[in-house]
């Protein structure tokens, strides 16, 4: 029994956030029916995005549909709010909603009230001062970018087979990937391996004729997989023809040439940034204890340090890695310990409420699995090294088992079957994301005037 009614304000409705508060929904059971609780999600999209799908999704072997969870569905006890928090003031337990409502009344924000509150928001891109990345980069954090991403470099290779300019041929069919970790590399080999079998189809194109290449400021890739699959790794792609540029940094990306730091230079109408992430900016406007790289000061019972009431887990909590041999260590910001914390922090707040003891968070990292296209991949998991297709295949069975619902499982694995029995679809649908273009155009309206209302891009 808890001691009172207990408001539990859920930011986020990514990893930490959807299983958290599936978590309170379950050991909340009874104090929910009763009234005696209420979980409010507070999240910018009513679905979650199981990311390590992005880059199948992005390739065409998974519908985009089919990667993210409603959350209005799974979340059926939680009061689901589509909104963005834009401050939160901790002392007196609120915070500053702003929904599309609220938008439409004038911009004002909605005081939320709170008692526990569960700051999940996750992370965003982290940018550096390039010259043109705002203009002309592409990200690799959300269904839209991924599915904007396929649509893109199919049109590039419309815009590559219908020209008779050379430089603009050459820039259509020159691909630049800037980050060597999972997103980056995924993204890369999916990508890569969706173009080469989709230039068959075209009568003037060849594999050979584009240029892919993948730009890491550090002296290797895959850094979660070791240094002797990274190397692995790096081997396998520049067989495929990828370039891979270690120890190099993108100066510029304006007029769209892709300017690096050792001075070589690609003309590319395709950028995409997956260079690491950073903490939510709402961890910035909390004013709750933070670390010097800006994440949340945790507890390794997920309590934000010095702040009662107060908890967090995932991208944006530092949270002490009890298992690890060095002190002062912290857990990766990755989906294996975001999934585990959030179970454990579910827990923790229904102890807390009920006057229980905490539970600590202990997990020993178990591995890393990634794809390089299909039936291509590298894992390292409890000290083996795999590499090829028992990779690729061992990369598909772990992620369809950590993917949430059975019925988003039975979807996928459906899509998959399919797949293997019929070709790949090579369709861009790239109006989708200026559907009303076309009729605007019809009834009176301007073209589009810049690169970024460029449906071509």
């Amino acid at each position: 029994m808890v001691k009172e009614r207990a408001r539990i304000l859920v930011v986020g409705g990514g990893y930490v956030g959807m299983y958290t508060a599936l978590r309170l929904q379950r050991k909340l059971k009874a104090e929910l029916n009763r009234g005696e609780a209420e979980i409010t999600v507070v999240t910018p999209d009513p679905y979650m995005t199981y990311q390590p799908f992005l880059p199948e999704a992005a390739a065409g072997s998974i519908s985009p549909r089919h990667v993210v969870v409603p959350l209005r569905r799974v979340l059926h006890r939680c009061h689901v709010v589509v909104g963005e928090v834009t401050s939160i003031d901790h002392a007196v337990r609120t915070a500053a909603v702003s929904t599309l409502a609220t938008t439409d009344e004038g911009g004002s924000t909605e005081l939320l009230g709170y008692d526990e509150l569960v700051l999940a928001p996750g992370s965003v891109a982290r940018t550096l001062p390039v010259p043109g990345l705002a203009e002309y980069g592409i990200g690799f954090k959300t269904v839209e970018e991924a599915i904007g991403l396929r649509n893109h470099v199919i049109e590039q290779m419309d815009i590559a087979s219908s020209t008779r300019d050379p430089a603009l041929r050459d820039a259509a069919l020159t691909f630049v990937f800037v980050g060597g970790g999972y997103a980056g590399v995924e993204a890369l080999g999916e990508l890569e391996d969706m173009a080469r079998y989709t230039a068959r189809y075209y009568h003037n194109l060849r594999p050979e004729d584009m240029k892919w290449i993948l730009v890491e400021a550090t002296d290797r890739i895959l850094p979660e997989v070791g240094p002797e699959m990274g190397r692995y790794t790096v081997t396998q792609l520049r067989r495929r023809n990828i370039q891979v540029l270690l120890n190099t940094r993108l100066e510029s990306c304006a007029d769209r040439v892709a300017v690096l730091s050792d001075g070589q230079r690609f003309p590319t109408r395709t950028l995409v940034w997956t260079a690491g992430v950073k903490p939510h900016p709402l961890i910035a406007a909390t004013g709750l204890p933070r670390t010097d790289r800006g994440r949340l000061r945790c507890t390794a019972q997920l309590t934000v340090d010095g702040a009662e009431h107060a908890w967090a887990a995932g991208d944006a909590a530092a949270v002490p890695d009890v298992t690890a041999a060095e002190p002062g260590a912290e857990t990766a910001p990755n989906a294996q310990h975001a999934v585990r914390q959030a179970r454990v922090l579910g827990d923790n707040i229904a102890h807390a409420l009920r006057g229980e003891p905490l539970e600590t968070y202990a997990h020993r990292y178990a591995g890393s699995v990634a794809s390089l296209g299909l039936h291509k991949g590298v894992a390292q998991v409890y000290g083996r090294k795999l590499k090829g297709y028992p990779a690729w295949f061992m990369h598909r069975a772990y992620h369809l088992s950590r993917v949430p619902t059975v019925n988003r499982k039975a979807r996928v694995l459906a899509e998959w079957t399919l797949a293997g029995l019929f070709k790949r679809e090579i369709v861009s649908l790239g109006s989708l994301e200026h559907p009303r273009a076309e009729f605007e155009l019809a009834a009176g309206g301007k073209p589009p005037h810049s690169p970024s209302d460029d449906p071509k891009g």
